[in-house]
């Protein structure tokens, strides 16, 4: 047997084997007491409630009890200015003394928002594209239109607004929507006079039909030709027509622009 392992068995090994556990356990012992004394394990100050107070007086409340504090705006139209809205961490909460407490308070000027562009969004859309923005929905009004719940207008006190107009931050903004089923009648659009490619347009951009079209004269140009009579045609006892409703137009050629051979 080697003189190590012989050392091994002695008391003298034991002893001192005992006394570097012992060594060990006393030093984590002492390490988890001053810890706890250090970080006050279990101890604490509860956070006071500030919600609701006037911004001065919760801070005096917090500067009383030894917390710092830090204090973000928003503008409300259903709260007070001044008044603290929200606060972090929540009243009742153990926590450290000096321990910096979050306010957020209502803005006494408030703050003014570009109004987005909501036309080409459903409601649904719109919705979350106004709560990014800081604002609200108001009333929510329908008008005949094929776009399902489409956003079609835009208000704000009663008047239509347009993208990019500043509003307060924390408005309520009304929406028009589409219902989904579109006019049933719409009118009859004054075609005489235009040439034909604008004739088509118009007739297609109000919901119609281009019927048949009967051609005057000699036409020798068909890039110039003008549109001489309609049927239907806008009259005062008729202004209206079914939309889908057949458009017949006569054309003839249009007249050389100046300086034509």
């Amino acid at each position: 047997m080697s003189k190590f392992g012989a050392y091994l068995k002695t008391k003298h090994f034991r002893n001192n084997l005992l006394m570097a556990i012992g060594s060990v356990f006393l030093l984590i012992l002492a390490i988890f007491f001053f810890l706890g004394i250090y970080t006050r394990h279990g101890e604490g100050v509860p956070v006071p409630q500030l919600k609701g107070m006037q911004v001065e007086n919760a801070i005096n409340v917090l500067q009383e009890q030894g917390f710092q504090y830090k204090i973000d705006s928003v503008y409300s139209l259903d709260q007070p200015p001044g008044a603290v809205v929200e606060q972090d961490p929540d009243a009742g909460t153990n926590v450290k003394e000096n321990r910096t407490i979050y306010l957020t308070m209502v803005t006494r000027v408030p703050l003014n928002v570009l109004l987005p562009d909501l036309e080409p969004y459903t409601y649904r859309e719109a919705v979350a594209v106004i709560s990014n923005y800081g604002l609200k929905i108001g009333d929510t009004t329908y008008k005949p239109d094929i776009a399902r719940d489409r956003v079609l207008e835009v208000r704000f006190a009663g008047q239509a607004i347009k993208p990019g107009t500043k509003i307060p931050q924390g408005s309520k903004i009304d929406l028009v929507l589409g219902n989904g089923e579109g006019a049933s009648e719409v009118d009859i659009p004054d075609l005489v006079n235009q040439d034909l490619d604008a004739a088509k347009f118009a007739i297609k951009g109000a919901g119609l039909t281009l019927g048949t079209i009967t051609y005057q004269g000699t036409v020798t140009d068909s890039t110039n030709v003008t549109v001489v009579s309609q049927i239907p045609m806008k009259t005062d006892s008729a202004s209206k027509v079914s939309i889908g409703t057949r458009i017949n137009l006569t054309v003839a050629q249009g007249k050389k622009p100046d300086g034509g051979n």
